[in-house]
C-alpha cells in the first residue's frame, strides 16, 4: 500500500500571535522603548554604512533620533532619519512578522565595509511588535533614502493594517504609538524618561526626548525668551570605547557617579578592551567593602552594541564578581529573540572566563607594584577577594599569593611571608577576638610568634579553602590554628618533669573540685610564660564545627559541646603552690577555691564570665584575700 505525503509550510494567524507578542515576549514590558530607538539606530547605522560605499549621499544633516510624547492626543512617537522604507519594504518588513530588515541588510554588504554590519542591533525582525504592548494603534511614516515617494502605514492590536503613500519631510521613519487606556501610565513624562535613561543611555546615535505641549517659562525680566538649548539624553561615546591609555582618573570617577549615582569614591577600576575573539570592552569598578553586615548590592550592566541588556547576568559574570559595580559591552553575545536573556555556549564561558583573568590579574598588579596602596585598600576589598576563594578555585590559585592577613599588631602580611619565619611549624595562629584573647596573644608575642587577626565571619570559610587548596610545596598541608586551640605547642617548655607523681595528684584533683566530668579534661604542662596560672586549650576541629552549626544551626545549636582542656601550668608560683598544698594534704576546701580561680581565670581569658561565673570569681578573690 502506498502512503499519500502531504507537504506544506505552517502558517500563523495574526489574531493568535499577537496576544503572544503582546504577553510572552518580552519580561519587562519597557523593553518596547529600547526595541524602538534601536530599531532608528538601526536604521542610521545602514544608511551610513550605504555612505560609506559611495551608494548613497549624506545631506549632511546630523544623525538623530527623537522620541516625542505628545499629551493631547496621547502619543508617543519615535522618529529617526536612517535609511528609511518604501511600500515594498513596508509590506516586506512589517507586514510579514520576524523577516529581519538587518539580516537581509548584512546579507547583501557583508564584507563591503569596516565593520561587516557588526554595529546593527536587530536580528530578529519582532522589535517593532513590541510598540503593542502598550498601544492599541500604531502608525508608520516612511520615506527610503532611494524614493521620493513617502509611504503611510497603520495597524492594530487585531493585526489588521492598512498602507497608502503620504508626505514625509526627508528620508528616515516615525512609528507613532496610540496608548491604550490600559498602559496610561506611559503618557507620562518622568516615566519614559527614566525608562530611556536605562536603556538608551549610551546608544551610539543622538537621542532627543520633548514633551508636547511644550510649557513657556516665563522671562522675569520681560524680554522675549531666546532659543532653549536643547541637549541629547545620551552619552554616544561613553568611556569604555575608549582606549585605556586615552581616559584619566577623573573620566573613571565621573563615569562611576553618573552611571551609578554613587558618589563614595571606589578602591579602583579595571579598563577591559578584549579584541579577537573575544571582541568586548568594560569598565568594572571595585567599591569599598568597610564591613561584612553591610548591603553590598553590585549592578554590572551588560550592553550589547551600546544597548542595555540586562544587569548582573551570571552567565557572564560569575556570582562572586557581581559584588563589583561596572559595565559589560559585547557586541557579540549569543541572546534570545527578546534580547533579554543569553542563550549559553562555548563563547559567553569565554567571555567569563577572561573577565575573572583581568579581575585577578589587576589584583596581583597592584600587590606586585604598588604594596603600599594595595595594603591601604585591602581592609575595603577583603571581604571580596575572600568571598572570591570560597566560590571560585581558579580565582583561589590566581589570587592566593595576593591575600593579605592583618596581624594583631596592625602589619599585613601574606601567608609565605608568615611562613618564613624561623619557628613556623606549618601552624598559622590566629585570633578572631583581639581583646578577649589578649592573654594568649601576649604569650605568642613573648615566643616571637606572629598571631592574624581574623574576626570575620567569611574568614572561617576563607581560611578552610586555604587549607583545601594548593598552596605549593612550602605550604603544603599548612593548618590554622586559633591561639587558644593549638598553644601548647609553642609555648610549652621541653623539660623533664621532676614529680610526675605530684603532677597526676595536682589534675586529679582539680578535675574532681571543678566537677565538670569528661565535658572538660584537665593536664598540667611546664609553659614558657610563668606568669599565666592555666590556660584553656579548645579542639580546632570541634570548634570550628561548633562554629559552623551556630552559624547555619540557629539557636538550637548554639550550646554544642566542645572538646576543652584546661592546661595548668606547672611554671606558674600560684599553680606551684596549689600543686604543694595537695602533695601534702592541705586545706582542702582552700585547695577547691584556689583550683576554682584558677579555672575562672582561664575562661575569661578565653570568653566573657556568664553572671553566676562572675560572681563566683570576685566571690572567691576577696574570701581567698582575707585568709592571707
Amino acid at each position: 500500500m502506498s502512503e499519500q505525503v502531504k507537504k506544506g509550510g505552517i502558517s500563523v494567524e495574526t489574531q493568535n500571535i499577537f496576544p503572544v507578542i503582546k504577553k510572552w515576549l518580552y519580561s519587562d514590558k519597557d523593553i518596547f522603548v529600547r526595541e524602538l530607538v534601536s530599531n532608528g539606530c538601526d536604521a542610521i547605522t545602514k544608511f551610513k554604512r550605504l555612505v560609506s560605499l559611495s551608494e548613497a549621499e549624506s545631506d549632511g544633516e546630523p544623525y538623530r533620533i527623537d522620541v516625542v510624547l505628545d499629551n493631547d492626543l496621547g502619543t508617543l512617537t519615535f522618529s529617526d532619519n536612517g535609511i528609511g522604507m518604501n511600500e515594498e519594504e513596508v509590506d516586506k518588513y512589517i507586514n510579514k512578522i520576524a523577516l529581519s530588515g538587518a539580516l537581509d541588510f548584512i546579507e547583501k554588504y557583508e564584507g563591503k565595509g569596516e565593520d561587516d554590519g557588526n554595529g546593527i542591533i536587530g536580528h530578529f525582525g519582532l522589535g517593532f511588535y513590541s510598540a503593542f504592548m502598550i498601544a492599541d494603534k500604531v502608525e508608520i511614516k516612511s520615506k527610503s533614502w532611494h524614493d521620493d515617494k513617502a509611504v503611510w502605514w497603520t495597524g492594530n492590536d487585531d493585526g489588521e493594517y492598512e498602507m497608502r503613500s503620504c508626505e514625509r519631510e526627508g528620508r528616515g521613519t516615525d512609528v507613532i504609538l496610540h496608548i491604550n487606556e490600559d498602559e496610561k501610565s506611559y503618557a507620562n513624562e518622568y516615566k519614559i524618561r527614566e525608562i530611556l535613561d536605562k536603556f538608551c543611555s549610551f546608544m551610539p546615535y543622538e537621542i532627543y526626548f520633548t514633551v508636547l505641549p511644550e510649557k513657556v517659562e516665563e522671562n522675569k525680566d520681560g524680554e522675549e525668551p531666546g532659543e532653549k538649548e536643547i541637549k541629547p539624553i545620551n552619552d554616544t561615546t561613553p568611556l569604555w570605547l575608549k582606549k585605556p591609555q586615552d581616559c584619566t582618573e577623573e573620566e573613571y570617577a565621573e563615569f562611576y557617579r553618573k552611571v551609578f549615582n554613587d558618589y563614595r569614591e571606589p578602591l579602583f577600576h579595571i579598563h577591559i578592551n578584549a579584541e579577537y575573539p573575544l571582541n568586548f570592552k568594560g569598565i568594572l569598578y571595585f567599591p569599598r567593602f568597610e564591613n561584612e553586615f553591610g548591603s553590598y548590592e553590585g549592578q554590572v550592566k551588560l550592553y550589547y552594541n551600546q544597548v542595555f541588556v540586562a544587569d548582573n547576568i551570571k552567565e557572564v559574570i560569575p556570582e562572586y564578581l557581581l559584588l563589583l559595580k561596572g559595565v559589560i559591552d559585547c557586541p557579540e553575545l549569543p541572546l534570545n529573540v527578546s534580547r533579554s536573556y543569553l542563550q549559553t555556549n562555548g563563547y559567553v564561558s569565554k567571555i567569563s572566563a577572561h573577565i575573572v583573568k583581568k579581575v585577578c590579574d589587576k589584583i596581583n598588579s597592584l600587590f606586585n607594584t604598588e604594596r603600599e596602596k594595595y595594603e591601604e585598600m585591602w581592609d575595603g576589598m577583603k571581604l571580596f577577594v575572600e568571598y572570591g576563594c570560597v566560590r571560585d578555585e581558579k580565582f583561589f590559585s590566581k589570587v592566593k599569593d595576593s591575600v593579605l592577613y592583618k596581624t594583631t599588631s596592625g602589619k599585613y602580611v601574606t601567608l609565605k611571608e608568615y611562613a618564613s619565619a624561623e619557628n613556623f611549624n606549618k601552624k598559622v595562629y590566629y585570633s578572631d577576638d583581639v581583646k578577649q584573647q589578649s592573654a594568649y596573644i601576649s604569650a605568642f608575642d613573648k615566643q616571637n610568634v606572629t598571631v592574624l587577626s581574623l574576626d570575620k565571619l567569611m574568614d572561617l570559610q576563607f581560611i578552610s579553602a586555604v587549607e583545601s587548596g594548593d598552596n605549593g610545596e612550602e605550604l603544603k598541608d599548612v593548618k590554622f590554628v586559633r591561639v587558644d586551640s593549638g598553644f601548647s605547642d609553642i609555648l610549652k617548655e621541653e623539660k623533664e618533669s621532676e614529680s610526675t607523681e605530684e603532677l597526676e595528684k595536682l589534675t586529679g584533683f582539680v578535675k574532681d573540685a571543678l566537677g565538670k566530668g569528661d565535658s572538660l579534661k584537665v593536664s598540667a604542662e611546664y609553659l614558657k610564660d610563668e606568669s599565666i596560672p592555666a590556660l584553656l586549650n579548645l579542639s580546632e576541629d570541634s570548634r570550628r564545627f561548633a562554629d559552623m552549626m551556630k552559624l547555619y544551626g540557629g539557636a538550637s545549636s548554639m550550646n554544642m559541646p566542645q572538646e576543652m582542656t584546661l592546661v595548668l601550668n606547672a611554671a606558674n608560683p600560684l599553680t606551684s603552690h596549689l600543686s604543694e598544698k595537695i602533695a601534702s594534704d592541705g586545706d582542702k576546701e582552700l585547695c577547691e577555691k584556689i583550683a576554682r580561680q584558677i579555672y575562672l581565670l582561664a575562661l575569661i581569658a578565653q570568653r566573657p564570665l556568664e553572671a553566676d561565673e562572675l560572681s563566683d570569681l570576685i566571690g572567691g578573690a576577696s574570701e581567698l584575700y582575707s585568709k592571707l
